[in-house]
């Protein structure tokens, strides 16, 4: 085996296993790190200028490209700093490798500056921490860490990497990552009581996330839901899981309180889940209790640890989801009789009624402030929609204005629109970098309310440091609305009156000017645009200016509703 230093084993492994990017921001423990890797132009250093930043953009281009992202961060204080962004990772089940690096293991008994208890910090949001103390452990444990990350639960995993573990020299083997092969056929006996409990059901309903986009399983969805003739119900999930557009689709669930989705479920008598969490809820109901009496759950996952985790399953299922769904519409279709045929019939045409109706009343409700000054949020989604092109993405952390936007990009195909995930607040700037650099064949959109927009504003530098081209759009309403939301919830909750409003929800004392912030971190800045017959040209203005190889930015003001 060769011999090599740590740090040259490290990055060895790297290019090993593909690794073309690493997202960070450097300091003193990692050192040795940056020195080294000026000798692998093959690999790019994207820097940030705030640890979050460099972890949500590791987050977004890991999801576009099904490989687990390498993120370099500071020692302590660099760390907490990322530890927020790692949550929505683990959350969102995005598979990261997060490295910090340690002080010299010989000198920790003197605790110097800076150094702290990297491991027991991160423990607590990755799938698992440790601090490698030995330079000829470096490569195995960048293997061990890139499996454990792409494994289902997919997740962010940390190292600590000291100083002299990657200057010392040791014999090390470098060979690529062998990645577990995850995709597991379902239980052939439960798989066929699963069949015979939906063909009983009467009011059967389809639940999916994240886990669907995952085993790219969408096709399979709507080819069972189509059988059972049942609704489909986007859980908590960020990707394409279900065709907007498709008349059994009853679009994503409010995962705020359970109260709507409960009333929904009330109508059920046997619901399937598939790579979906069951359930989960900012404002859970302690007593649970979901699904009505007798109603019956049928659960498919990868990931073990959601099965039957809050709710007891009829019928639980480890397995690949495309895989099971496949074979599971394969017994229904074998084993449905006529009358279920018809049963299964006439609830699609139900359904398909009562989604048109509530879309047409959507669009009804839309139009009423289709010219309001400032500019509906609906109305700002739709002028967006008419100059993207086709095959454009969208990376969203629109929060209140989320609903609009889905309502007019109506996203039927994967890759066309991704949302941020995880509830940490912060992504939306930096995740469309990830996602352009994951996608450099399309033109990225990354809409960001004003509020997420400054949780993670140096992203902007960042754009124009590296020349990536994303067009931001700034749903500007100048207020923390998502908080009064939230607050408003609690009053209902509690069924007394809001006594004293926060004092920090409004952003317009002093207001952003985020055309000209835009401008000062050397993105191009449009704006601000209040009137909503200026919004085409200036979108058509921004998109243009992609063209030229540099981030642009549209701030739009918008209603605070």
């Amino acid at each position: 085996m060769p011999r090599m230093s740590g740090k040259r084993g490290l990055m060895e492994q790297l290019v090993a296993d593909g690794v073309r990017h690493v997202f960070g921001n450097p300091g003193t423990t990692e050192q040795g790190f940056m020195d080294i890797l000026q000798e692998y132009p093959q690999v790019q250093f994207m820097l940030a200028l705030h640890e979050g930043v460099a972890v949500s953009m590791a987050d977004a281009y890991a999801r576009l490209t099904r490989r687990p992202a390498f993120v370099e961060v500071h020692i302590t204080p660099g760390l907490g700093n990322a530890l927020g962004m790692m949550h929505n990772a683990r959350v969102g089940r995005s598979p990261l490798v997060v490295y910090a690096g340690q002080s010299d293991t010989r000198a920790l008994f003197q605790e110097p500056h800076l150094t702290g208890p990297l491991v027991e910090m991160a423990r607590p949001v990755c799938k698992w921490a440790a601090q490698i103390d030995h330079a000829y452990d470096v490569p195995r444990a960048l293997r061990r860490a890139f499996k454990i990350a792409d494994e289902p639960p997919q997740g962010p995993v940390f190292l600590a990497l000291p100083m002299n573990a990657l200057d010392e020299e040791a014999e090390m083997e470098i060979v690529p990552t062998s990645y577990t092969r995850w995709r597991a056929r379902p239980d052939r006996g439960g798989l066929a009581e699963a069949a015979e409990l939906l063909l009983a059901a009467q009011r059967p309903m389809l639940m999916v996330g994240d886990g669907v986009a995952l085993s790219e399983a969408q096709t399979e969805v709507v080819e069972l839901a189509e059988l059972l003739g049942a609704p489909i119900l986007q859980g908590y999930g960020s990707e394409f899981n279900a065709p907007a557009s498709h008349p059994l689709n009853l679009g994503t669930v409010n995962f705020v309180a359970p109260k709507a989705l409960k009333a929904l479920l009330a109508e059920c008598d046997a619901l399937l889940a598939v790579g979906a969490p069951i359930f989960q809820f900012i404002f859970p109901d302690p007593e649970g209790g979901m699904l009505p009496p007798g109603a019956k759950l049928v659960q498919i996952d990868a990931n073990a640890w959601d099965l039957s985790k809050n709710v007891p399953a009829t019928v639980a299922l480890l397995a690949d989801p495309k895989a099971a769904l496949r074979e599971l519409g394969e017994l229904l279709m074998r084993r449905r009789t006529a009358s279920q045929v018809a049963a299964a019939a006439t609830r699609a045409a139900a359904i398909t009624e009562r989604t048109r109706a509530a879309r047409e009343r959507y669009r009804t409700q839309a139009h009423q402030g289709w010219d309001n000054i400032p500019i509906s949020g609906p109305r700002l989604m739709h002028e967006l929609r008419q100059v993207l092109p086709e095959n454009a993405m969208i990376f969203a952390e629109a929060i209140t204005n989320s609903p609009h936007l889905e309502a007019a990009i109506q996203p039927d195909a994967p890759g066309r629109l991704l949302r941020a995930r995880g509830g940490g607040i912060g992504p939306g700037l930096p995740g469309s970098l990830g996602a352009q650099l994951a996608r450099p064949d399309r033109k990225v959109v990354g809409v960001c309310s004003d509020g997420a927009a400054m949780y993670s504003i140096t992203a902007l530098w960042t754009a124009a440091h590296h020349r990536i081209p994303v067009l931001f759009v700034i749903a500007n309403n100048r207020s923390y609305y998502n908080d009064e939301e939230h607050q408003e919830h609690v009053a209902r909750v509690r069924e007394r009156p809001i006594e004293n409003r926060w004092v920090g929800q409004r952003m317009d004392d002093p207001a952003v000017d985020f055309a000209s912030l835009a401008r000062d971190l050397g993105a191009e800045g449009i704006g601000p645009v209040e009137d909503p017959n200026e919004l085409g040209a200036a979108f058509t203005r921004a998109i243009g200016a992609l063209d030229e190889g540099g981030p642009v930015l549209v701030d739009v003001r918008i209603a605070p509703r």
